[in-house]
């Protein structure tokens, strides 16, 4: 499709202008707005002659074959290439969700060589995402005259849980000695009850460590040395409810509890525990054993994938008295949830500590930094003074829900989702260490 330009419409305006002349000023002025619209006929002609046809240009696109949720902008490159006369080149990539719609990109077209226009790609949540078309809009070399195409390209773009972050928790963990407990031999006290080895005592060596019996038939003196159980059950819990669904730093608080639930995922299998997942709303979700080895983590990748936020509020009487059932063992319970207020958190209240009388409960919570600056921001306005206020009695009933499950038994984290990884990870090793569960 052709269409003027704005300059085409300011020059059209100036010839009404013009031919307005013979009548206002003088007769013998018809000859200028004559000589106006034969040179603007020409310059018309000559501009959609040049204009490069729809069909003179390709498209190339270049784009990742999946997004990470949360993650910086990728880039997806669309090379458009034009083999006659060219000029400016404005493009837009439509995108269908749950990527967010990229800004227009603008370009100059060169005759025979390639014009690479990149378009960030991001998104918020996971999902099936699509490459939709590529909308182009180039002029002719004299500005007057536009072309407007588009190609359709249909090109999949799946958004996933952040692996990348998975990994790079990993990396930073496992790397360190706290990252091996269970795994390597703990020889300092209260770090391991899970007998290992039998060592000849050394200086230094604890001497409540010496096996009598055993250095009795070995005529010298043997100590045990212990590690760090293993085999433990964890079952990483994850609320799906209407409130995991409101962005915190442009990511739903469900896609920041998923890449932490999978890294924690990681963490235990690679401890050589046993790791389980359970989801819930107003239903049960998915659950998913617990098993062991780290070729299981794909099964918990996959089911994590699989989640929604939904428009339900979360029913922890149910949710919650379900996974007890299907625990019969002793587990490290980790609940990733949300609330609002001490009022609508009773029943989570309540559940939680039922849960606590026969398993250990890790809450883990995602504090808002935005809250943080209501309340320390100094208002200038009534309206900042209100919004200030109700943020400070949030502030308030969300200590008093975090204080209460302490007392109940439950062990917290709460923090923010760009430290919520690093905070879980740490207070599980910690929990390992401790041979809390």
């Amino acid at each position: 499709m052709i269409r003027p330009t704005r300059l085409t419409l300011l020059w059209g305006a100036l010839g009404i202008a013009l031919a307005l002349l013979p009548a206002l000023v003088s007769e013998a002025l018809w000859l200028v707005w004559l000589v106006f619209v034969a040179l603007s006929a020409l310059a018309l002609g000559l501009e959609w002659a040049l204009l490069p046809a729809a069909s003179a240009l390709s498209v190339q696109l270049e784009a990742p074959a999946l997004l990470f949720v949360g993650e910086p902008a990728s880039k997806a490159q669309a090379k458009v290439r034009v083999g006659t006369h060219a000029g400016p080149v404005e493009a837009r990539l439509e995108l269908l969700a749950p990527l967010a719609e990229a800004p227009d990109v603008r370009g100059t077209l060169v005759r025979d060589a390639a014009c690479a226009l990149e378009f960030p790609l991001v998104s918020e949540r996971r999902g099936p995402g699509v490459i939709r078309a590529l909308h182009l809009r180039w002029t002719g070399p004299l500005g007057l005259l536009f072309r407007e195409t588009t190609r359709e390209l249909d090109r999949p773009l799946p958004v996933t849980a952040n692996l990348r972050h998975v990994r790079r928790m990993a990396l930073q963990f496992f790397g360190s000695r706290d990252g091996d407990t269970g795994l390597r031999v703990e020889r300092f006290k209260g770090d391991g009850s899970e007998f290992d080895a039998l060592r000849e005592f050394e200086a230094g060596h604890d001497r409540r460590a010496i096996d009598w019996k055993a250095s009795a038939r070995h005529r010298k003196l043997l100590v045990r040395e212990f590690r760090a159980e293993r085999n433990h059950q964890i079952i990483v819990t994850l609320d799906t409810g209407r409130l995991m669904s409101p962005p915190l730093g442009g990511v739903a608080r469900l896609d920041h509890a998923i890449n932490s639930a999978l890294a924690l995922t990681w963490a235990g299998l690679r401890s050589g525990d046993r790791v389980g997942l359970f989801a819930f709303d107003s239903n049960v979700r998915c659950w998913a054993e617990p098993r062991g080895g780290l070729a299981s983590f794909p099964r918990v990748q996959g089911l994590c994938g699989s989640l929604t936020e939904a428009e339900a509020e979360t029913n922890f009487s149910l949710g919650l008295s379900q996974l007890t059932g299907k625990l019969r063992r002793r587990s490290l319970v980790v609940l990733l949830t949300e609330f609002t207020d001490s009022i609508t958190a009773e029943l989570m209240l309540q559940n939680v500590e039922r849960l606590t009388k026969k398993h250990l409960v890790l809450f883990v919570a995602l504090r808002d930094a935005g809250l943080d600056g209501l309340v320390d921001a100094r208002p200038s306005e009534i309206d900042d003074l209100h919004r200030a206020v109700t943020a400070h009695e949030l502030q308030r009933d969300r200590q008093l829900v975090l204080k209460r499950l302490q007392r109940a038994g439950a062990l917290l984290v709460d923090a923010a989702p760009e430290k919520l990884s690093v905070e879980l990870l740490n207070r599980y090793l910690e929990i390992k260490r401790r041979e809390m569960i």
